[in-house]
This record gives structure tokens, C-alpha cells and sequence, in this order.
């Protein structure tokens, strides 16, 4: 909760349907209208109390994140128990800061949705109000899981925040920059989700079943903040995209800044829930190994993402190659 860090020192259904519902958004986002994202929408549409409930508890005894996320297995020098400790907290924020940037998310669409208001197309606007919906449902979903995740760990695990002023420091950019932000962090949900955790079965099934729902609906806002993208981009030259991608690179810049402070909130609670403390050496070792951890999680997996670089390419083409140079320092 010390967003002063983060500001100050930023100087810069039924299963089928969903399933494919959710495959769709592999393709190329433009391919897709306003209606066939809303109906797709409608059809995975799952309510909250469904998925979080007294009969369905997280299970403490297995992790949470998979290894290529929460990477605490080149933690040499921590146990087995310990290991698992710390992949818990790791989740505990990935879901948290998910609720953080929904805050931010959410006001954005609506603005957009106001703007076209005039034009009379009832699918785009139907479209967008769901898209809000969806991520209003999901803040109040990372909120009962927070509150379920403290009943069960008996530890105090901090998240950068406070959220409101996040999204306020986000939100002062131009809205192209702040749209490929939201591009990034939509492109970075599918690919957590299909590329290390639909098939993981070590990992905890009611987290995993949060992170599934969440990814099914993710999946048609990536598809719409695609065409967000492409609208605002459409009335702007070469130059001021050129602008907004320097923007969205202070945003990430930002962004990297609370993650580095997030390290050391989750090594705070680590040392309070293992009772453990540990040494400058180790010290060292778990920041190095969890800042990159963190970087390539909320970073690299949504700005190397090949949909989010291609979308990039339709806008300007000497934007996508300059974030494909940029990328590696994420991954």
C-alpha cells in the first residue's frame, strides 16, 4: 500500500462453447465484429457466488502459480514447504494486482463506450458495457478471493496500491497509450493462461478455476481492445502513435517500478509466514530471481506476445520493431 514508491520514483455456459469461444481469440482481433464478440460473451457469461464459494476452498498444501511464473525452484536454498509458501504469496498477487489494474480498465471502457454513444451502433455499445461488466465482476472476484486467501494464510501479504491512484497515474496518459497498455495486459492473460496453466494439474483446482474463468472472458476483451486500438490509432498520424508508444513505455516503466516493490512486499511476507530470515546472500538471490520473475509475468509475456506485436504492425511498423528490441530485457 505505498503507492508513494511507485508514484515517485516513476520519472517517466457449457464448456465447449467457452472453450471455443475462447480459441477464437487467437486470430487476428480485426477479423472480429461488435455482435459475434458480444454473443461470444454471452454464452461464457459465469456469475461470481458460482465459482467462489463456502464449497469451493482454495487447498493450501499445493501451489497456486505454475513454475514458469512464480519461479521458486531456482530458490536453491529453499525447502519444499518453503518453496510452496512462497508460490502462495506469489499468487496472492497475481490475483490481487489483476483486481489493480481492472480499476484502471474499467473507467477507460466506459469512457470510450460514451464517446459513440451518438453513433447509434447498438452492438459496439452493447459490446462495451459488457466488456465493463466483465472486469467489474472480476475486481469483485479478486476481492473475495483476497479475503478468502487471508482466512486460510495466517500471514499479512502487502500489494502494491493503493488502486485508485494507480489507475489515476495510468489514466493521465493519452488514451492510445493507455489502450495498448490494456492490449498488453489482455494478450499477457491468454498467454499465462494457455501456455503454463490450462494443463498444469499440480496446481490448487479452485485457483486454477478462478484463473480459468477469468481467462475465458479475457479472451473477447482482448478481441475489443484490439478494435480500441485500431479506432483511436485511426485518427492519429504516424507521429503521435509514435507518441502513444512512447507513453505506453512510460506506463510499463511504471509498472516495473511497483513490481521491484512487490518483490520485497512478498520477501517480507515470506520471512513472516516461514519464520525464516534470510541472509545478505540469499537476500540478493531472491531479489534478483523474483524481480525477473515479475518482470517477465506482468512485462515481457504481453509486449513479446505475437497478437499484441501484430496489432503494433498494423499501427506503425517501426513501433513493432522497437518493441521486439525492447522485449528481451522483460523475458
Amino acid at each position: 500500500m505505498l503507492v508513494e514508491s511507485l508514484i515517485n520514483n516513476n520519472a517517466q455456459t457449457n464448456a465447449a462453447a467457452a472453450a471455443a469461444a475462447a480459441a477464437a481469440a487467437a486470430a487476428a482481433p480485426s477479423q472480429y465484429g461488435f455482435r459475434e464478440t458480444l454473443l461470444a460473451s454471452q454464452r461464457i457469461n459465469w456469475c461470481v457466488d458460482d465459482i467462489i464459494n463456502d464449497e469451493k476452498r482454495l487447498d493450501f498444501s499445493k501451489p497456486f502459480l505454475p513454475e514458469s511464473l512464480a519461479r521458486v525452484d531456482e530458490l536453491a536454498f529453499l525447502n519444499a514447504d518453503e518453496k510452496r509458501i512462497l508460490n502462495q504469496i506469489r499468487g496472492h498477487a497475481y490475483l490481487v494486482i489483476f483486481g489493480l489494474v481492472e480499476e484502471f480498465i474499467l473507467p477507460f471502457v466506459l469512457d470510450h463506450v460514451r464517446q459513440h454513444l451518438p453513433d447509434g451502433d447498438d452492438y459496439r455499445v452493447r459490446a462495451f458495457l459488457q466488456f465493463a461488466g466483465e472486469e467489474a465482476k472480476h475486481i469483485q472476484l479478486f476481492k473475495r478471493f483476497h479475503e478468502e486467501f487471508r482466512k486460510g494464510f495466517d500471514t499479512e501479504c502487502a500489494v502494491i496500491g493503493p488502486p485508485a491512484e494507480v489507475a489515476a497515474v495510468v489514466l493521465s496518459h493519452q488514451p492510445l497509450a493507455v489502450a495498448i497498455t490494456i492490449l498488453h495486459i489482455e494478450w499477457m492473460t491468454q498467454r499465462h493462461y494457455v501456455d503454463s496453466i490450462k494443463d498444469n494439474y499440480e496446481l490448487d483446482p479452485q485457483f486454477k478455476s478462478l484463473l480459468r474463468h477469468h481467462w475465458l472472458e479475457e479472451a473477447q476483451h482482448a478481441k475489443l481492445d484490439a478494435l480500441i486500438v485500431e479506432a483511436l490509432a485511426a485518427e492519429m498520424s504516424a507521429e503521435e502513435i509514435e507518441k502513444a508508444v512512447d507513453e505506453y513505455l512510460e506506463i510499463i516503466a511504471f509498472l516495473e517500478t511497483g513490481l521491484k516493490q512487490q518483490t520485497r512486499f512478498d520477501l517480507k511476507a515470506f520471512e513472516s509466514a516461514t519464520g525464516r530470515k534470510l541472509s545478505d546472500a540469499e537476500w540478493t538471490e531472491f531479489v534478483r530471481i523474483q524481480e525477473q520473475a515479475n518482470r517477465w509475468t506482468y512485462l515481457g509475456a504481453g509486449m513479446s506476445h505475437p497478437n499484441f506485436l501484430a496489432t503494433l504492425g498494423k499501427l506503425n511498423p517501426e513501433s513493432k520493431k522497437r518493441i521486439e528490441q525492447i522485449a528481451p530485457v522483460f523475458c
